[in-house]
């Protein structure tokens, strides 16, 4: 009898661990995430506040999450080849950001290289499009699962975690931008 019960839940486990390994398998092996805001102010001022990495601080929604957060500045001051990088509490984890390719007023790209509490390496981009005295930004991150991101999405959604984040960046940002001093 007790044989029976211990084959009985065997095969239960076996059953359970092969339902769980098709549902992570089913998940998609890219994701994206994106947000856009129109900035009452010009893409060179937009532009600015993302083209270098020193003035994030006022907009970015992650700086106000850990106030003793450290940050490193390395590379070009701004655009190509600018280096940011961070560590900080479990809110705000550690990585580095660098800018790959910088066009002014219309595109910034960002390696995104997460560390804590995981690793991870993002495309990050954002895209300038002037729309009269008001630029519309776009503000995108995409990166690839592996196994472990594949069953992490069976319990969180990328777009819903980091997609509220976004909203309050950009919503900083168009603040910042249209109390800079030339919109005035």
């Amino acid at each position: 009898m007790l044989k029976k019960i211990l084959i009985g839940i065997v095969v239960m486990i076996v059953v359970l661990v092969a339902v769980v390994l098709v549902l992570v398998l089913k998940q998609p092996t890219h994701y994206q995430v994106e947000r856009s805001a129109t900035i009452n102010a010009p893409a060179p001022v937009v532009f600015g506040l993302v083209n270098d990495f020193h003035k994030w601080d006022s907009w970015s929604p992650w700086a106000k999450l850990d106030p003793n957060m450290r940050t490193n500045f390395e590379g070009a001051p701004a655009g190509n080849g600018a280096m940011y990088s961070w560590s900080g509490n479990s809110q705000v984890g550690e990585g580095k950001m660098t800018i790959t390719e910088s066009r002014p007023s219309d595109l910034i790209k960002i390696k995104l290289d997460f560390i804590k509490p995981f690793a991870a390496t993002n495309a990050t981009d954002f895209v300038f499009t002037p729309a009269g005295n008001a630029t519309n930004v776009k503000w995108t991150m995409s990166g690839d699962n592996n196994f472990i991101g594949k069953a992490f999405s069976l319990f969180m959604n990328m777009d819903k975690m980091i997609g509220s984040d976004f909203e309050k960046g950009l919503a900083q940002m168009k603040t910042v931008a249209e109390q800079a001093p030339s919109q005035k």
